[in-house]
């Protein structure tokens, strides 16, 4: 299905009859509705990410893990989902690290699937995922430029990043991270990040300039300890 076509339909801002565009029939020309740039942003999303996994499309507030973890954590992040588009039009992100297997990727899928529901452009990546990407685009046989993919990691509503510093901290790794981080940082554009390894740690992994920035969309790490849950639960 084509760009154009994917864009037909309802109008959330109930302005366009669900093409996208309003006629002025006076004038006899149509402008752009309100509605256009989000389909055609939501279109081009699902381009890159991998989307929500199998395993966690099911994943809710009502279910292990989530019910089983910290109370002020799950409502902290139920308040954030409350107001999901308000949080991604201010560009404000979460940010969840600790041990493994203590909930810190469904935690962060019920912001993405949320996000996801409110009609927004996510881009779903675990971090090495992300990076095996990137260099595809080096290749000559590649239908997609490494420009194209930047711009698109840019530019979506919502860049959801798993497993943090699971990475090998080579210097053209630091590079890729810090650009699209600061580039998110710049143009005030939501991230959320889930890693095993904590603040320091990470500063010392992939640079202060990056985790600083990382620090101020998501005002801190939020930690998750304890037991690993996927031995007894799963989302």
């Amino acid at each position: 299905m084509s760009e154009s076509a994917e864009v037909l339909g309802f109008c959330p801002e109930r302005l366009c009859d669900g093409t996208g565009w309003i006629l002025d029939e006076e004038a006899n020309v149509a402008r752009p509705c309100k509605c256009r740039d989000g389909r055609i942003s939501r279109v081009q999303s699902r381009r890159i990410g991998t989307g929500i996994p199998k395993r966690f499309r099911g994943v809710s507030f009502e279910r292990k893990p989530v019910c089983d973890l910290d109370p002020q954590t799950v409502q902290h992040v139920r308040q954030f989902v409350r107001k999901i588009d308000k949080n991604l039009d201010e560009g404000r992100g979460l940010w969840f690290f600790g041990d493994v297997g203590t909930g810190k990727t469904s935690l962060a899928m019920l912001v993405s699937k949320a996000a996801l529901e409110a009609g927004r452009s996510v881009a779903i990546y675990s971090v090495p995922h992300l990076l095996a990407d990137i260099k595809d685009t080096y290749d000559d046989d590649s239908n997609r430029s490494y420009t194209d993919l930047f711009r698109r990691l840019c530019e979506v509503d919502l860049l959801h990043l798993d497993d943090l510093g699971a990475e090998k901290p080579t210097e053209w790794v630091l590079e890729q991270l810090y650009s699209i981080v600061n580039e998110r940082w710049q143009n005030e554009r939501s991230i959320v990040v889930t890693s095993n390894p904590g603040i320091d740690e990470l500063r010392a992994q992939i640079g202060q300039r990056t985790v600083s920035r990382l620090e101020e969309i998501t005002d801190g790490a939020i930690p998750l300890m304890g037991r690993d849950l996927r031995t007894t639960s799963s989302p």
